[in-house]
């Protein structure tokens, strides 16, 4: 497992990540065992994962307490991410929201603190300080952000430089290249790629989107027409499932996992630091964490990028995955 640093070289983080949203069994994921949950934290540890990402919403708290138990007294061999809802940044809810991420962590710091969305009502400014205020108590570490585009860096960065910007960024999920990848490599924040399986496509093992769970089928590669979707377009249905299939055969073709494969052409990208890998199974994450041993020879690199560019092109600028008026500004 390759370790890259952020925060100033500060933290020293593994480029595959664990992340813990689908561990709390919801409706996007379905069903989930307790016992299956936790073994999979600490199969994540054994594999060289040091980075876990989860947030306060995942499960209403559930996923944090997750990762609590499965560490006990572990957690000092791990970075710490969560998350702080859009809801909670005005500063008495901020400091309230990380007293409770706190106790469900059963820990006295979160090294990573993110804001998950970029507010419109709230003053960035405002919510910086309280994060400060909480970096000088010693109750988090870090400040980072997720979701925020070049409107939203140029508002934070005269206040804290993010340690990381947590945005979606997949081979399916180009979106972030048009406008909001260079905008993070000029402002010196290091971008961690949340779905980057795009939530179990790139593993190959739907073939169509019928196949799909139907949680997973509100993105907006699907069609407005699939029950959960709130986006109102056409989506790229026959483009994405175009695009899977092709991928399957160049990871056959070249002996690779197509999982992996996909993970590690994401963390061949310029200002990418970490990948944000979901995992229910300790086999999945297994076959997650091996992305961090994967180097891609330069051919199949450029193949992965062609076979995605029209998939690209249709999508467009807007990184929201759900949404067709974007929420990431």
């Amino acid at each position: 497992m390759e370790y890259r640093p952020i925060a100033g070289g500060q933290l020293k983080v593994s480029t595959v990540c664990l992340g813990c949203w689908a561990l709390v069994g919801d409706a996007t994921w379905g069903p989930q065992d307790k016992s299956d949950a936790i073994a999979t934290i600490r199969a994540a540890l054994d594999a060289g994962i040091n980075f876990l990402d989860t947030a306060e919403g995942y499960g209403g708290g559930y996923s944090e307490r997750l990762i609590g138990e499965a560490l006990g007294a572990d957690r000092d061999q791990v970075v710490l991410g969560s998350k702080v809802s859009r809801a909670h940044l005005a500063p008495a809810d901020l400091t309230a929201a990380c007293e409770g991420s706190l106790k469900n962590l059963g820990t006295d710091r979160i090294d990573v603190y993110h804001i998950h969305w970029p507010s419109r009502e709230v003053p960035v400014d405002e919510t910086v300080r309280a994060m400060e205020s909480l970096i000088d108590a010693g109750k988090i570490g870090h400040v980072a952000v997720s979701n925020f585009g070049p409107a939203g860096l140029d508002e934070i960065v005269p206040h804290a430089v993010p340690v990381v910007n947590q945005l979606p960024y997949s081979l399916l999920w180009r979106a972030i290249e048009y406008e909001i990848l260079p905008a993070c490599r000029s402002a010196g924040v290091p971008a961690t790629c949340y779905s980057p399986l795009m939530q179990g496509l790139l593993t190959g093992k739907f073939a169509s989107a019928s196949d799909v769970p139907e949680g997973r089928r509100r993105t907006r590669l699907f069609s407005s027409a699939q029950p959960q979707a709130r986006h109102g377009q056409s989506g790229a249905e026959d483009e994405t499932f175009t695009a899977v299939a092709a991928i399957v055969d160049l990871a056959r073709r070249a002996g690779l996992d197509p999982g992996a494969m996909s993970l590690a052409w994401l963390l061949g990208q310029d200002g990418v630091v970490s990948v944000i890998a979901g995992a229910r199974r300790p086999g999945q994450v297994r076959a997650n964490a091996a992305a961090g041993d994967v180097s891609l020879p330069a051919d199949v690199a450029r193949r992965l990028t062609e076979i995605t560019d029209p998939l690209k092109a249709k999508l467009g600028p807007n990184a929201d995955m759900w949404q067709s008026v974007s929420r990431i500004h």
